[in-house]
């Protein structure tokens, strides 16, 4: 063992420099942020009603369509047809937001940060 070594015992590592963490916070939010235009790009599809109701969402929660069986659309009944649109908008909207947390989640699984912190 050399001088100044005990067993089991690991040498100090050197911490990183300010200037080094500065430029890995950098490289960590263009990363981020390139991973956010990726998720906007995204669409994620809901139905509901036994697919009467189909309602798409764009990573950046917009409403790109909505899809309407014709049998669905009944004048004496619109409080259903309000219900069904809810109803695939709420869980699309629930998709969306799973897939943008696991696509972040890839880039911070190694940064040792308790999950939904970003």
């Amino acid at each position: 063992m050399g001088r100044g070594m005990r067993a089991g015992k690991r040498p100090k590592q050197k911490a990183p420099s300010q200037k080094q963490q500065m430029a890995q916070m950098q490289m960590l939010q263009q990363q981020m942020d390139e991973t956010q235009q990726k998720i906007n790009q995204m669409e994620q599809s809901a139905s509901s009603g036994g697919g009467a109701v189909t309602v798409t969402v764009t990573g950046d929660k917009q409403i790109k369509s909505i899809q309407l069986e014709p049998e669905v659309v009944d004048p004496d009944d619109i409080e259903m047809l309000q219900d069904l649109i809810m109803t695939a908008v709420n869980e699309a909207m629930r998709q969306m937001d799973e897939v943008s947390s696991q696509e972040m989640e890839k880039l911070t699984a190694g940064l040792g940060l308790p999950p939904g912190i970003l």
